[in-house]
């Protein structure tokens, strides 16, 4: 068996690689190629394009940069179309890969989808373009099921590839963080610059407020160092060492996305920050189907940690919030909700194995 893999951001190599070893370890001889990163490479994928060449960020970055995009897509088909493979697993990066999807379609490849894109929180209707060019689903988030059996998608529930990364984390015994001698308040601001660029220099403010604590950011070595040279000295930044960070932390600020359910992982309690330009905020809101922001309260359907955004992220609202949170029994009953959480989100294997089982059964059947 030959399996075509793309994926195109960085989370995406990481999670396409835990795949990869998965499917390897149930069947060493599958062949494995595609489009990806430096994890994928590792893990065995013969990997043709760096999927740096085609990540671009945000609608203004896409937009001035449709042409390389096009270019890359139009290459990405002819490779699919000479490699001939028996199945096309895609990875996230919905914006390029379901146009894979619909190519693969065009030509009887069948397409299956790992870290679907996420239409439920909007535009919901474009689910019947999974219906209509993807064969399978794999869902990370529990609620996914039931949202694409409304347009009668196969989704399957095979847990979040989170769970892989956070249970085979190995904290480094001799981190830095370690000779802190006060609780520690870890700062996630973002891996992309313009959330770096919007979130940090406000949660940096909260410092002087709770001298008992002290604040570290999680730095990203991939954005340029000049972004983070408005760190004052007496705040450390580790760079690409996140997960150590959590570890040792006692409660994160983190900017909305996936590192607030692998904070939630590590039952460090948190508070959900974010802001965009009011005129993003408001074209968003238009469209927007769900009601948290924060990938932990939606798969908890509740909210089990504060969201701060928009016009309340500010100095004096997080002063508070944090505050509040910092109360043993607030700090105790978030620790309680992640139990919760994390029941709900139990499957019986590792996420990429179970992917793995289903991505080769139902290869085999065809």
């Amino acid at each position: 068996m030959k399996y075509f893999i793309i994926a195109g951001e960085k989370s995406g190599d990481m999670h396409a690689a835990n795949l990869a070893k998965a499917i390897y370890d149930r069947s060493p001889q599958t062949q494995l190629v595609g489009w990806g990163g430096d994890a994928m490479q590792k893990a065995g994928v013969q990997v043709s394009q760096h999927y740096k060449a085609i990540s671009f960020m945000g609608f203004l970055e896409v937009l001035t940069n449709l042409s390389t995009i096009f270019r890359y897509l139009k290459i990405c088909k002819q490779q699919v179309l000479e490699e001939k493979p028996d199945l096309i697993v895609l990875v996230d990066f919905a914006g390029f890969n379901m146009r894979i999807a619909k190519f693969a379609h065009q030509h009887k490849i069948p397409v299956h989808y790992y870290i679907s894109p996420k239409y439920w929180a909007w535009r919901q209707n474009r689910a019947l373009k999974m219906k209509k060019y993807v064969e399978q689903v794999y869902c990370i988030m529990p609620f996914e099921v039931d949202f694409y059996k409304k347009y009668d998608v196969k989704a399957i529930y095979v847990g979040n590839p989170l769970w892989d990364a956070v249970n085979s984390f190995k904290p480094d015994e001799n981190n830095q963080l370690k000779s802190i001698d006060k609780p520690i308040i870890a700062l996630l601001p973002g891996s992309r610059r313009q959330e770096l660029t919007k979130m940090l220099p406000t949660m940096l403010k909260l410092a002087e407020f709770f001298p008992d604590y002290q604040f570290v950011v999680a730095g990203v070595s991939e954005l340029p160092r000049s972004l983070y040279e408005l760190i004052p000295d007496d705040i450390p930044i580790v760079f690409d060492q996140t997960y150590d960070l959590l570890h040792n932390a006692h409660m994160a600020i983190v900017t909305s996305g996936t590192a607030t359910l692998e904070t939630a992982l590590f039952e460090v309690p948190q508070l959900v920050v974010y802001q965009t330009s009011t005129i993003s905020y408001q074209i968003i809101k238009q469209f927007i189907r769900v009601p948290y922001i924060s990938l932990v309260n939606l798969i908890a359907e509740q909210e089990i940690v504060p969201e701060i955004i928009q016009s309340q992220f500010e100095v004096g609202h997080l002063r508070e919030a944090l505050t509040k949170l910092l109360e043993k029994q607030n700090f105790q009953e978030q620790k309680d909700a992640y139990q919760q959480l994390k029941e709900k989100m139990k499957v019986s294997n590792s996420p990429s194995a179970l992917c793995a089982q289903h991505i080769q059964d139902g290869a085999r059947q065809r």
